[in-house]
């Protein structure tokens, strides 16, 4: 076993290796960028090394300044987590020639698996079953669209050097490819560098199953399959372990699949077989076909380590040291269900938009595994991935373990920015999720009930009157310093403010109970979480966090018009495109710019009919949150 190895990651996953390490005695080393000095990675690894600025491209991307970093620290093996160089076999090659140990496979390994169209072409030759598609060389748009017409549509273009969903685009008839496949291939090539992409027929009710593999370079085994078909805009939102429905017979055939695959290649550690499955007539041992593999640990690895209780980081350490696979085939154990369902920081009434902000409070109730990489007190920075936290859960059925996931997202509190935490609960108590009818298409048909902007409650507003007023402990009487009423109960007023509006009510002891008179009834101290964070009132409800500001009923507040004529930044970011031009008309919903933040892509519209006045950016611009981009002229008065 090591005695020492760097992290070349960040976040929950640097976390959740240094936890791991640290049960078997081994040192860690965290790196960190300029952003990241106070993270919690850094906090908890035994040593840590500042590698560059915030920017992915001049830190956790800087291969040289890594391995330097384990080289001068002293470690023998570097864990690249995932994401980032995790699948770089360059970074790979490179860690091996310094002499170290690459906590993973091998650059050949990664190399097989790079790029989709050579994975498909080489899976095929290994027998196993890949959907039917263009995978080749040939990138001609007309080629393409003729490739597009034999396959049937629905189509899928994909890139194949892609991955998350970008450079991903469905397309249903002939006339919509040619513009579909500029934007696909346009995507593909600012996110990885490599516009060219592959053809798939589309799956009409598809499910998104994956096998957990894990190989020593000589054999391998699988640890189940994952259910990651609950996802939106190809981003997984909640994933389960095993599959809903799964067969034996199906287990055993995709199980065998999947570890041809890994042996194929001579595949070390642990990797991911993902596959697209027709559930239009159930869940049938013919009706799979490989999509990718990926080669590293995946993010809702923890679902697998909850149904087997085994630590994959663990293995990952011993088969990297040199021992073979710890466990063969058959002493696999696979006991209940689990949950993983991915905490971020996003607005999801305004489209999910990726949230920055202070968290200015986080706590995760008893009885679930949360792995995060921030804490209270923490900033979710623009420059990386939103994601809070994973919440994950297990039980002895499916049932239990959808009751408790539903239960600790209700008991979740997260205060400082807006999160998809509510949208999770909902997700967790929809009726077809429950009954384990679930395709990837279950969000974007439900999304209207899913998503809701919330009001307060009554008893929300109660319980944040009553922390504003500071009452009493309830066995307390007022003393003397508070001053006194001769006829009536002492009492005071109250106000608050809530999404720019201010409530007003009265506080009153009665037979030393504080009470909160509103809308001409008295009630009493509900039992709902309240935290004060400054100046802020924070209370939770059903995952919601509402947030108050205590204000002087006396004072008056002035109101300030916002003129509608402004297109603003929904968030920092990069702007990569500007389609307009000063004295251009333009109707509501039409294109104005795109905005890169946070590794995806966001297109901002025209909000009304107009005529553009102004533009105040131009593409490459790094912008902040709420910056003016774009001007309209003043409409004409009526």
């Amino acid at each position: 076993m090591f005695q020492k190895i760097l992290i070349a990651n960040r976040g929950e996953i640097a976390c959740r290796i240094i936890a791991t390490a640290r049960r078997l005695g081994v040192a860690s080393v965290a790196v960190y960028s300029s952003a990241d000095a106070q993270a919690l990675h850094v906090a908890l690894a035994d040593e840590a090394v500042a590698i560059g600025g915030p920017a992915p491209r001049d830190s956790y991307l800087r291969g040289d300044a890594i391995i330097a970093a384990a080289l001068a620290t002293g470690a023998q093996a570097i864990h690249p987590g995932y994401g980032f160089l995790s699948e770089n076999p360059d970074f790979v090659d490179a860690v091996q020639a310094a002499g170290l140990t690459f906590i993973g496979p091998s650059g050949q390994a990664i190399r097989a698996m790079g790029l989709k169209d050579a994975a498909k072409a080489l899976m095929s030759q290994a027998g196993v079953p890949v959907v039917p598609g263009y995978h080749g060389a040939n990138q001609d748009p007309a080629f393409l669209a003729d490739q597009a017409a034999r396959i049937g549509y629905p189509v899928l273009i994909k890139a194949v050097a892609g991955g998350g969903g970008k450079g991903m685009r469905k397309v249903t008839r002939a006339a919509d490819f040619l513009d579909a496949l500029a934007s696909a291939q346009g995507e593909a090539a600012t996110a990885f560098g490599n516009q060219a992409v592959l053809i798939e027929k589309y799956v009409e009710k598809p499910r998104h199953i994956e096998v957990q593999v894990f190989g020593d370079g000589k054999d391998a085994v699988h640890l189940y399959e994952r259910d990651c078909s609950l996802q939106r805009r190809h981003q997984k939102v909640i994933e389960e372990a095993p599959a809903p429905g799964m067969p034996p017979e199906m287990r055993a055939a995709m199980g065998e699949a999947a570890v041809r695959a890994a042996r194929t290649i001579q595949y070390k550690g642990a990797g991911t077989i993902e596959f697209i499955v027709d559930a239009s007539e159930g869940l049938r041992a013919d009706r799979f076909w490989f999509m990718e593999m990926n080669t590293r640990l995946q993010v809702e690895h923890p679902v697998t380590e909850a149904i087997t209780g085994l630590d994959l980081v663990e293995w990952q350490l011993r088969v990297a040291s040199g021992e073979p696979l710890p466990l063969r085939q058959d002493q696999i154990p696979l006991t209940g269900h689990a949950f993983e369902a991915r905490l971020y920081a996003e607005d999801v009434p305004a489209g999910f938009l990726p949230a920055t902000g202070r968290l200015a409070h986080l706590a995760f109730p008893p009885g679930c595994r949360a792995d995060t990489g921030v804490r209270s007190g923490d900033t979710i920075s623009p420059w990386y991935d939103p994601m809070i936290a994973k919440v994950i859960v297990h039980g002895p059925t499916r049932a239990a373990a959808l009751q408790q996931l539903a239960r600790a997202l209700d008991q979740t509190q997260v205060a400082g920015t807006v999160t998809n935490l509510a949208f999770l609960g909902a997700l967790a108590r929809h009726p077809g999720f429950a009954a384990g009818d679930v395709d990837t298409g279950l969000i974007e048909r439900d999304l209207a009930t899913l998503v809701t902007t919330p009001t307060p409650s009554q008893v929300v507003i109660v319980a944040t009157l009553l922390a504003h007023g500071a009452p009493l402990p309830q066995d307390a009487q007022p003393v003397s310093l508070t001053g006194f009423t001769l006829w009536a109960p002492l009492s005071r007023t109250l106000a608050v403010q809530h999404a720019g509006e201010t409530i007003e009510a009265r506080l009153i002891w009665r037979d030393g109970q504080p009470l909160v008179c509103l809308d001409g009834s008295e009630h009493a101290a509900p039992r709902l979480p309240v935290v004060r964070c400054g100046d802020d009132i924070h209370v939770f409800e059903h995952g919601q966090c509402f947030t108050f500001t205590p204000v002087d009923p006396l004072a008056h507040e002035a109101a300030a018009g916002a003129a509608g004529n402004a297109t603003l930044s929904p968030m920092p970011g990069l702007v990569k495109a500007v389609f307009v031009t000063p004295g251009q008309a333009v109707q509501a919903g039409d294109r104005l710019a795109i905005l890169e933040a946070m590794k995806m892509e966001h297109t901002l519209t025209a909000a009304r009919d107009g005529v553009i006045a102004e533009i105040l950016t131009a593409p490459g611009a790094q912008v902040e949150a709420g910056a003016a981009l774009i001007l309209l002229a003043e409409e004409a008065p009526a």
